[in-house]
């Protein structure tokens, strides 16, 4: 990794953040890590999209403080993570993620090779003192559980990684050049520094912000082994900034393409949830297959995609990603459900026609597309099955919507998927518009259902305009049965 390169300090009066743009959480973790005499720097997407003029979705801080060190500092500090130990400062409104300065490759390396040297099973180490908010006091720094005597349970390395290069713990701390440097892409490894409002880059990142490059720091075929996450990484930065990639980066991802499922299934679900949902679905869906990642990741779809139905191309999936990003830019929301069967409609529609033909029944033809789909995709990317429930009845919604009003409308206007069942229906009509819309009939139903109901009036009686009392039922007696008691003499 090359980290021979000049350190350069923007001044405040030659770059555009305002610290009035930060976020006061943010601000306010700055200033008291500042005042303990730590070091801190705001760092990654927040510095980069505030220079962009963009809004920042996040604010990252980065500091010399460990995370055992945060934890006495912050009373609202929630350690997470082993891969890499971070500390989440929660807020009202929003969670402040801390993490402490990561050593350069090479003091990784040597790191490594000492603690492997020195590994023992059940070795005794010195119990430190717990803390009443700690969130797993048996956790220290290194991601390290301990027993109550003390004694570590689980050794191992701080920095560890695979035999193919890739990192599985790094939990090695250094300095702010080295963090820098061990970051994923140039555009997201610039410091603001609250100390004196000016801007701090390392490697170039200002340089390729200006140009609109997406760079790997270092070379970019160790950084992709290392972790495969970031070619998706890239794509999405690259389709949400309108930047391009650069050619070595652009080289490396088409090569290191196929091992992007050496990531964990729930990993790679999250990070295509965070593609698809920024606005600029579309672009980044025709990146992917365009960089060769697409198709390790859902291996059954892109075949589907790959073949022609009745001669014609399948297109929906574009027009779908079109319709979320136009929902998106307008300030609208998209449920992880909804975009799942948006994306993948056309593909599920066509599984549940073939279930039908094999004579099941509607509702069982779309439970068993949905096994099967989840099936798929299971060993790439896992999608949770809360989602896949809500993405079934979304799609069962949508034969029920044909009968207006049918037995018990009222019980589907209620359900909970039914906000997105409608918003997939209205998708489909703007696809074809039918002569009758049936999205406006249903949308008029709910609204009438969820209008508050007018109490009834009661009747006058009289010129007093007093209500009629009520008459007062009387009360049967009962009968004594028909074979009484013989009367006493």
């Amino acid at each position: 990794m090359n980290t021979n390169m000049t350190k350069l300090i923007i001044p405040r009066a030659e770059h555009s953040i305002s610290r009035s743009q930060l976020s006061p959480n943010g601000v306010k973790v700055l200033y008291k890590l500042r005042d303990h005499g730590f070091t801190a720097y705001l760092v990654g997407g927040g510095v980069r999209d505030l220079l962009l003029g963009r809004e920042p979705k996040d604010f990252d801080v980065v500091t010399d403080a460990t995370p055992t060190q945060l934890k006495k500092l912050f009373r609202n500090c929630r350690l997470i993570g082993r891969r890499f130990r971070l500390a989440h400062l929660h807020f009202h409104d929003e969670i402040i993620e801390v993490a402490t300065f990561r050593a350069g490759a090479d003091s990784n390396a040597a790191e490594a090779d000492d603690d492997a040297e020195n590994e023992l099973p059940e070795q005794p180490v010195a119990p430190e003192a717990p803390s009443d908010a700690a969130l797993d006091p048996a956790l220290d720094d290194l991601g390290t559980r301990h027993g109550r005597d003390g004694r570590q349970l689980l050794g191992g390395p701080r920095m560890l990684k695979s035999e193919d290069g890739m990192v599985l713990r790094d939990n090695v701390f250094g300095t702010p050049e080295e963090d820098a440097v061990r970051r994923d892409f140039t555009v997201n490894a610039l410091f603001y520094n609250i100390a004196d409002f000016s801007i701090i880059d390392h490697v170039g990142g200002m340089e390729d912000l200006k140009n609109g490059m997406i760079r790997t720091i270092g070379d970019p075929l160790v950084r992709f082994t290392e972790d495969p996450v970031r070619m998706i990484r890239a794509v999405r930065f690259a389709a949400m900034l309108g930047f391009n990639v650069e050619s070595r980066t652009e080289a490396a991802i088409g090569e290191l393409c196929a091992s992007i499922n050496k990531a964990t299934p729930p990993r790679l679900y999250e990070e295509v949830l965070k593609l698809l949902m920024m606005g600029a679905g579309e672009r980044t869906y025709q990146m992917l297959r365009h960089y060769g990642l697409f198709e390790p990741l859902f291996p059954h779809f892109d075949a589907w995609l790959s073949r022609e139905s009745d001669c014609y191309p399948h297109v929906r999936v574009g027009k779908a990603l079109e319709w979320i990003d136009e929902r998106i830019g307008a300030g609208g929301q998209v449920s992880a459900p909804l975009l799942i069967a948006l994306m993948f409609g056309e593909y599920l529609e066509e599984k549940v026609s073939g279930f039908r033909e094999e004579g099941f029944a509607p509702q069982p033809a779309t439970d068993a597309a949905l096994a099967d789909f989840a099936a798929e995709l299971c060993a790439t990317v896992a999608i949770p099955n809360r989602v896949l429930i809500a993405v079934r009845e979304i799609i069962s919604c949508q034969l029920r919507f044909q009968k207006t009003p049918g037995r018990n409308a009222r019980g589907v206007v209620i359900r909970h998927v039914f906000p997105d069942a409608l918003a997939y229906l209205r998708f489909l009509e703007q696809l074809n518009p039918p002569k009758r819309p049936l999205a406006d009939w249903w949308q008029r139903f709910a609204e009438e259902q969820a209008a508050p109901q007018q109490p009834a009036a009661t009747p006058a009686s009289g010129e007093a305009g007093e209500a009629k009392p009520k008459k007062r039922r009387r009360r049967r007696r009962r009968k004594k049965p028909a074979g009484g008691a013989p009367a006493t003499e």
